[in-house]
């Protein structure tokens, strides 16, 4: 079959979920030349970044790097809501729970005294009495920030790809990748699709679980697992758990896995609620989509004693995927042989809040091949690719 060949653009984002659409947008604001190519249709639910809302939090448990970075997502968030006209981000507050030597609390409180964040630490008996939802053990406490909410994940896509567009972003959707080349010059890329071939004087690869599939030389260890999301009708009391009373939360029992959960974000909605630790690896292609009896009965046993009324009925539940790296931090490098080719990857589970920002960080790479955000957690040197040759 021939291909048309179209005239080169400055930059190809392949990608166009969390973290492409963010990048497409914020090299058109720039007045590039930005082509985005998506496999599927805009803000679909085969990935990881569906499900109606994603955690966004100042005090970062991970790792103190973080918080400049999210503190500039929040205004990157809101510059986009004010362009869009469109809400994307809701402040509820929220809280951390686990034991006083558990990584999350200790990490929060790192990061909170590293960068001066404002918080509060409830013990047990002061989470009875601010939030009766919530059953802590004695030696349990609860580390609350005022600034946690939550984002739409769906429409923050689909308002970055509706900007970029406005902006004269060229975005083309259900056009999968069959593959792409570098110019071994450092400059140029020629990407081949079932449609047409294309080129460019950069590539950013954003493709979260199908990373493995477009870059094999070297590969990058990357873990794709399958999670559940769930939405349970709680048992009495449902405004109890309305967002101006029910805080988002993230918990690490002693015994069991990190879970978290979401308010109703609506009046005829229900509380969300997942487990984030734990790992069923899957492919893009494989993973399995039906819900199990295995599956509803871990949420259960996350909840059943520790939020007694939300223990209702499933009212519905989804699949998405993590991607991740082994120590679980992004990857944002360039490619270790080609400096035009940047790659974006290792997200899941807690990137969406920083898809503003990472957008931003890869169009400085796409067209600087430098950025004045401090990346150093998330070069691909850690993950033994070798460092691109400049």
């Amino acid at each position: 079959m021939r291909r048309t060949v179209e005239p080169a653009f400055d930059v190809i984002v392949a990608g166009l979920g969390a973290m492409g659409s963010s990048t497409a947008y914020h090299l058109a604001k720039r007045g590039a030349k930005v082509l985005g190519l998506e496999a599927r249709t805009p803000a679909h639910d085969q990935g990881s970044s569906h499900g109606e809302s994603r955690i966004i939090r100042q005090a970062y448990f991970e790792h103190p790097a973080y918080v400049p970075l999210v503190l500039r997502a929040y205004q990157l968030w809101e510059e986009l809501e004010a362009e869009s006209s469109q809400n994307l981000l809701n402040i509820t507050g929220g809280v951390a729970i686990g034991s006083p030597q558990c990584g999350l609390i200790t990490g929060c409180l790192k990061s909170a005294h590293v960068h001066g964040l404002a918080h509060d630490l409830f013990d047990a008996k002061e989470m009875k009495r601010r939030f009766p939802q919530f059953v802590l053990a004695e030696d349990e406490v609860a580390f609350y920030e005022q600034k946690i909410g939550y984002l739409r994940p769906e429409e923050c896509i689909r308002q970055h790809l509706r900007c970029a567009s406005n902006r004269g972003a060229d975005l083309r959707f259900e056009e999968p990748i069959l593959s792409w080349t570098a110019a071994e010059s450092g400059e140029g890329v020629t990407v081949v699709t079932e449609k047409r071939t294309y080129q460019a004087k950069s590539l950013v690869l954003s493709v979260g679980p199908w990373t493995n599939e477009l870059v094999t030389s070297p590969p990058v260890p990357l873990t794709v697992s399958r999670r559940v999301m769930f939405w349970l009708r709680p048992t009495a009391q449902h405004a109890a758990f309305d967002k101006n009373a029910f805080p988002i939360f993230l918990w690490e029992p002693e015994q069991g896995p990190l879970f978290y959960g979401f308010p109703r974000i609506d009046e005829t909605g229900d509380p969300k609620v997942a487990i984030h630790s734990g790992c069923e690896h899957c492919k893009p292609s494989t993973i399995d989509r039906s819900i199990h009896p295995r599956d509803v009965a871990a949420i259960r046993s996350a909840i059943e004693f520790r939020i007694p009324a939300l223990n209702g009925e499933v009212s519905r539940a989804v699949t998405c995927m993590y991607t991740m790296t082994p120590d679980e931090h992004f990857l944002i490098d360039a490619h270790p042989q080609h400096p035009q080719v940047s790659i974006a990857a290792g997200f899941s589970g807690h990137g969406f809040k920083f898809s503003s920002i990472v957008g931003e960080i890869l169009s400085d790479l796409a067209i600087t091949r430098k950025t004045s955000s401090d990346i150093t957690l998330f070069s691909g040197s850690r993950l033994r690719l070798p460092a691109a040759e400049s």
